[in-house]
């Protein structure tokens, strides 16, 4: 990144302090495009502001212009990373994409069954603190239960994710937990997870840590079955999650990545809004094999489509012998999808790479009551619960 891309983004943080939000916005998102070329002039992905320093909002959900509600059969999501700042903009974001943060509302609750739970908890450790929500199912008493660990994407919450997500929902059907850790406004400006810091992409350190750690109290709390603990997320959480998976493959059986990018994309300022813009430039493998389901649209503005390839094919580097086969198909409720299906010689599926036509920066098949989805499928939450169940880990234990 030259000088005066820093210079533009400096000019960025001045006009958010001066209360000239909307001209911030308009130049951080230029600036993502590569069209800020003099700091008096532009406009536009998210800046963080955090005392006088001035940092990045990567992968956050965004829209360039106000959003369309993405259940309207005509509308194609359309989303950059300046999002990141629409609790700053001047605009008003359609209700469907409120998100909790600065007085927006948040998704009214979903009544819980009897006998189910959705509670609040909290974790520390040297890192810091975290808190996060734990959704037990009703009626599964003596049953030990598989875990789903979810991310949230910047400037989202537990309760926004969980709505989005519909994965409460699911494990109600299905039997199992879901645990929506929290990025505070305090660890990150737009609550991101920070999968851009060194500091945070390690075994043992940051931001890892906390996530694991939570993963590891809930075990200890609930009958979980040790085997069957996954991890996903999305946009930053989705580049989390992987993150996640290269950190503890001993702690998760399976990763989900959606609208994310591979471990180690990013080390500083200037690679996130490269990797971002262009593509993480070959990332490393894993260093040992976790299977993946990766989900992309192909029009995703925020976080470039090269990078589903990317998680792919890293989570399969490590990996010999796969078979590699497309199969095609078409969401009932609209989108188009080409879903690349790597297999070992036994016929079983150790990735999945899910591309979906026509689609943003959204969650495939969400629901409309959480930011940032995009109901026309395909139903992501549901595709990712199948593969995560057909993967058990043969060597999990509580660390």
């Amino acid at each position: 990144m030259t000088d005066k891309s820093f210079q533009d983004m400096a000019h960025a943080t001045r006009l958010t302090r001066a209360g000239k939000l909307a001209e911030a916005t308009a130049l951080i998102q230029r600036l993502l495009r590569g069209e800020a070329s003099s700091a008096a002039c532009r406009t536009g992905p998210a800046t963080l502001i955090e005392g006088d320093s001035v940092t990045m909002d990567p992968a956050a959900p965004q829209a360039a212009h106000p959003a369309p509600e993405f259940s309207r059969p005509d509308a194609r999501p359309r989303m950059g990373l300046g999002e990141t700042l629409r609790s700053l903009a001047a605009r008003r974001m359609p209700a469907s994409l409120d998100i909790g943060i600065s007085g927006v509302p948040q998704p009214a609750p979903d009544p819980l069954p009897d006998g189910a739970s959705f509670t609040t908890e909290s974790y520390a450790n040297a890192a810091g603190t975290r808190d996060y929500k734990l959704y037990v199912p009703a009626n599964r008493a003596g049953q030990r239960l598989p875990l789903i660990v979810m991310l949230h994407g910047c400037t989202q919450s537990p309760d926004d994710f969980a709505a989005g997500t519909r994965m409460n929902a699911l494990a109600e059907e299905h039997g199992f937990l879901v645990a929506y850790p929290d990025q505070p406004a305090s660890a990150n400006a737009q609550k991101c997870w920070n999968w851009f810091s060194p500091s945070d992409q390690r075994r043992d350190r940051g931001e890892p840590s906390l996530i694991a750690g939570i993963t590891q109290r809930i075990m200890r709390d609930h009958p979980v079955d040790a085997s069957r603990v996954y991890i996903a997320g999305l946009s930053a959480g989705g580049a989390a999650a992987a993150t996640m998976g290269d950190a503890y493959p001993d702690l998760y059986a399976a990763v989900g990545v959606h609208s994310g990018l591979p471990t180690g994309a990013a080390r500083d300022l200037p690679s996130a809004f490269s990797a971002m813009r262009q593509g993480a430039p070959g990332a490393g493998r894993r260093s040992r094999f976790v299977p993946t389901i990766v989900f992309h649209g192909d029009r995703d503005e925020t976080v470039h489509p090269r990078n589903g390839n990317a998680v792919a094919a890293q989570s399969t580097a490590s990996a010999n012998g796969l078979s590699s086969t497309v199969q095609r198909g078409q969401s009932p409720t609209g989108h188009a999808y080409s879903r690349m299906v790597y297999a070992d010689a036994s016929g079983g599926t150790l990735c999945e790479q899910w591309t979906i036509h026509g689609a943003g920066h959204a969650w495939a098949g969400g629901s409309s009551s959480g930011s940032f989805t995009d109901p026309r499928g395909p139903d992501a939450s549901r595709e990712m619960l199948r593969f995560f169940l057909e993967h058990r880990h043969a060597s999990a234990r509580i660390l």
